[in-house]
């Protein structure tokens, strides 16, 4: 609770007096820098200058490090709350996306609720302060133990028949027990793929996807089990996938509707995230208020059709942090290879044991260098082509992939680097700290920083001792199970 207080009071006294409602009130949209990005030798990345980037090393202790920015998180925030709505519009943020209790307490302390896939994540978001019913749990795996969650206040979101049959036996002394369903539509549509029935690593709908209930069985099995047990269906819930087409998201948010005309108890439609963001040139960031009013219209309309009025719920992630974060490493080493197939590499002292995005789809980052004395006289005018490679004994830890080839290597021109200058990689807020291959050559999990409006850096995360890397190990008591069994080696 120390550290709670702690992170709210700096966030709070670094927006002035009026404190976190004030935020963001008329400022520019959370992605309005990128385009200086295009420049080949820009002068600052999406936040950072060199000046700031220099005073996050400091507050980290060094290199690697994820620096998060107050404002970008709170123009996102402020985008999100002012999604379309007819009836009422709840906001809960994806946490796997980046699950720092400083980022937790500053949505919250936005009237931002929470998205949780796993009985974990209930548990450290409930840790982080956030009122238990405020988090909603939509999850692969349900945890054992989560009737004690649900007893506490948390909402469950049924992912599957046997879920729902779980929670229904649990609790079938208590009729009308509030549950949500899951619905996975048929269709589904992320960035890294154009098919929206065949798999994809970021396709969370459709045949070739596990997640949620097969919409088939709604007005079947899930009805039957819902009756069965008198269970009271408020929510029906759909996401199709992250960094969805826009048009695709719009139908599968209107068809969802279809499916809270079975349960007239439904008060809720939850239409998940997955909302595009544009990290680099050539990538366009959705436009809330543009895919959100026909699908509030259509709200109206399953309102004068059914006479319910029902509540709006999105979940987005990428799009509240992904431009609001960013790596910040050291070019530790720089080769050379000649001849046809031959390029300069940048070695960086992180990879994919920090950003893994690249390594797993072939996604692309903004990468800026900036000189290592935090001077923006000494950023120079020098380019150079470069391939930007981690520090993992792993081929695949590559920074600068194909778009959508996590095979294939690209060059970028990028300034001209020295080693131990600083290497920025911007869209790094979402599916980065929370999503890598942390240890991974007992590599220790980088810190993170909170970067307020004056360009202030707070510690919110510190790094990792090499300790507790392998404190959960067990010493054997005996190294006698080592040796061969007697008579072993003869008879082989």
């Amino acid at each position: 609770m120390k550290f709670q207080a702690a992170v709210l009071y700096l966030l709070s006294t670094a927006s002035g007096a009026a404190g976190f409602a004030a935020m963001g009130q008329g400022r520019s949209p959370a992605f309005g820098r990128v385009e200086r990005l295009q420049m080949a030798n820009p002068t600052e990345s999406v936040f950072l200058t060199p000046e700031t980037a220099k005073a996050c090393v400091d507050c980290a202790g060094g290199t690697p490090l994820y620096a998060y920015s107050l404002d970008k998180l709170d123009s996102a925030a402020n985008d999100c709350l002012a999604f379309p709505n007819a009836y009422g519009l709840t906001v809960r943020y994806a946490m796997k996306a980046c699950p720092n209790a400083a980022i937790l307490q500053f949505f919250s302390s936005k009237g931002i609720h929470i998205d949780a896939s796993s009985g974990y994540e209930v548990k450290r978001a409930i840790a982080a302060g956030i009122p238990p019913q405020h988090i909603s749990l939509s999850t692969q795996e349900l945890p054992e133990d989560f009737a004690d969650l649900i007893d506490q206040g948390v909402l469950m979101n049924a992912c599957s028949v046997s879920q729902l049959e779980r929670f229904a036996k649990h609790y079938e002394n208590k009729p009308g027990m509030k549950v949500g369903i899951r619905v996975n539509p048929g269709v589904g549509s992320g960035g890294f793929s154009k098919s929206t029935t065949s798999f994809s690593k970021t396709n969370v709908g459709g045949p070739s996807s596990s997640f949620g209930i097969w919409h088939e069985l709604v007005d079947g099995p899930v009805k039957d089990i819902v009756e069965k047990y008198g269970l009271d269906v408020e929510r029906i819930h759909t996401h199709i996938g992250s960094g969805s087409d826009p048009e695709i998201w719009q139908q599968v948010a209107k068809q969802s509707l279809s499916f809270c005309k079975i349960f007239k108890s439904v008060h809720s439609l939850n239409l998940g995230g997955g909302y595009k963001v544009g990290r680099v040139e050539g990538e366009k960031t959705t436009d809330l208020q543009e895919i959100g009013q026909p699908v509030a219209d259509a709200f109206r309309t399953f309102a004068e059709e059914e006479g319910r009025e029902l509540k709006m719920e999105i979940e987005p992630g990428t799009y509240l942090v992904a431009m609001a974060g960013a790596l910040v490493t050291t070019v530790q080493d720089k080769v050379t290879t000649t001849g046809e197939g031959g390029h300069v590499f940048l070695k960086l002292d992180a990879g994919m044991t920090d950003v893994l995005r690249p390594s797993l789809y072939g996604a692309v980052h903004p990468i800026t260098v900036l000189p290592s004395s935090g001077d923006v006289a000494d950023v120079g005018s020098e380019t150079e082509d470069v391939v930007v490679v981690g520090h993992c004994c792993e081929s695949g830890d590559l920074m600068t992939p194909k778009p959508g080839e996590p095979e294939d290597l690209a060059e970028r021109t990028l300034r001209q680097a020295a080693i131990g200058d600083l290497l920025i990689m911007d869209g790094s807020g979402a599916y980065c700290s929370g999503m890598s291959t942390k240890n991974y050559n007992s590599f220790p999990e980088s810190p993170e920083v909170l970067v307020d409006r004056e360009g202030k850096p707070h510690l919110i995360r510190k790094r990792q001792p090499l300790e507790q890397i392998f404190q959960n190990e067990v010493q054997l008591s005996s190294t006698s199970i080592f040796a061969d069994p007697v008579g072993a080696s003869e008879a082989a």
